[in-house]
């Protein structure tokens, strides 16, 4: 049974798709800058790709805005002031809202943080991914150590209380007693929220055509993941999702609106979104052309979309379990039934099998993933997809 399809939460996601060099474990459509960058031509783009999805949300409010890459902090104050300038006369922004940008510390200019704060960036996630320079060279990271410590400081002089720093685990040569170093050293910065996520190697990047050696095997890294996640806790950070963990109130906002299968307007070259439209009883995906000349080629026209595809009722299972089952908290029956229109007897069977395997424990409304299902999520996920 279908029940009322309500829109829930909306966010703004805003791909900026260049970076100096691409790094060899990133499939993330980033493009390695080549001579000077279009930025004003590439902001006009923004403003009419975003003119041409007003549409979709009209009279909806976001609660967020995350500046995503690439290398966000490659654009100067003034291009991210115009952009946030732009959006907020067309859409109406929640006071207060979470706006955070991305930043390379290779990249990070200690004259820039006082004027990305005043051009409304109130949250900044530092890619650091190890305070070990070898393991920065192994990566392809254009920083080392030091310049990682001196950005963070820096961007704390300026203001910034809310910092979120990128780190990896299981990387080539690296042992669990460097894996908890590079965990000490940011604890030494006292950031506010940590993403520490296993590094994979992913298809059509260069590590998948020539595979690092050193790489701890998955017994190593779960031993890693393990001891760092107890570390993590003994610090004060409390691990709300698969990969992140922060301090009280300093939870990821914008990652959170994803994991609960809330809504998302994305502009830029290769950003994708979700929206749901209440009076039409649908769930739209749309993502924009991936290459940054092609979206630019095309700015302000249908064109500049590279697909549109509609979330079936028979799909929204899986798609809201692929988000939820994330959280360590897990999700409501309640919140289940608001964000797909689907009616909780629907994922009954599934629920069951996943309960008899210790994946899920299930107490009133609240479906929450075992310390088992954490370790199996993917697992826990396809138990919902159908075919």
């Amino acid at each position: 049974m279908a029940l009322t399809l309500t829109p829930p939460p909306l966010a703004l996601y805003v791909h900026l798709p260049w970076c100096v060099r691409k790094c060899p474990y990133c499939d993330f459509n980033s493009h390695a800058a080549k001579g000077e960058l279009p930025i004003d031509a590439y902001v006009d783009a923004l403003i009419a790709d975003l003119e041409q999805d007003l549409p979709l949300v009209w009279g909806r409010t976001i609660n967020s805005v995350f500046f995503g890459g690439g290398t966000p902090s490659l654009f100067p104050p003034a291009a991210i002031a115009r952009i946030l300038g732009e959006a907020s006369a067309r859409l109406r922004f929640a006071p207060g809202l979470e706006v955070t940008l991305e930043t390379n510390p290779g990249t990070a200019e200690h004259g820039a943080f006082p004027a990305y704060a005043e051009a409304g960036v109130n949250r900044l996630s530092f890619g650091v991914q190890s305070f070990d320079d070898g393991c920065l060279t192994r990566l392809g990271r254009i920083h080392d150590s030091a310049q990682a410590e001196r950005a963070v400081r820096q961007a704390q002089d300026a203001g910034f209380a809310n910092i979120n720093l990128d780190l990896m685990y299981a990387l080539p040569g690296q042992t669990l007693a460097m894996a908890e170093s590079d965990l000490h050293r940011a604890f030494a910065l006292a950031p506010t929220h940590i993403s520490h996520y296993q590094l994979t190697i992913e298809p059509n990047t260069l590590f998948a055509a020539r595979v690092p050696a050193g790489i701890p095997d998955d017994d190593a890294a779960y031993d890693i993941q393990e001891h760092c996640q107890a570390l993590l806790a003994e610090h004060g950070y409390a691990q709300y999702e698969v990969s992140a963990y922060a301090r009280a109130g300093n939870t990821c906002a914008h990652n959170l609106n994803y994991w609960r299968f809330g809504d998302y307007l994305g502009i830029g070259a290769g950003a994708h979104g979700k929206i749901t439209r209440g009076v039409e009883q649908t769930m739209l995906r749309r993502f924009k052309r991936k290459h940054p000349s092609d979206y630019l080629r095309h700015a302000g026209s249908a064109e500049r979309v590279g697909g549109d595809s509609v979330i079936e009722p028979a799909q929204r299972a899986f798609e809201f379990m692929l988000n939820a089952l994330r959280l360590v908290e897990g999700f409501s029956l309640h919140l289940f039934e608001q964000r797909t229109g689907l009616a909780r007897h629907a994922i009954a069977d599934e629920l069951a099998e996943a309960q008899a395997r210790d994946w899920i424990a299930i107490v009133g409304d609240q479906v929450t993933p075992t310390a088992l299902g954490r370790r199996f999520t993917n697992d826990v996920i396809l138990l919902f997809l159908k075919d």
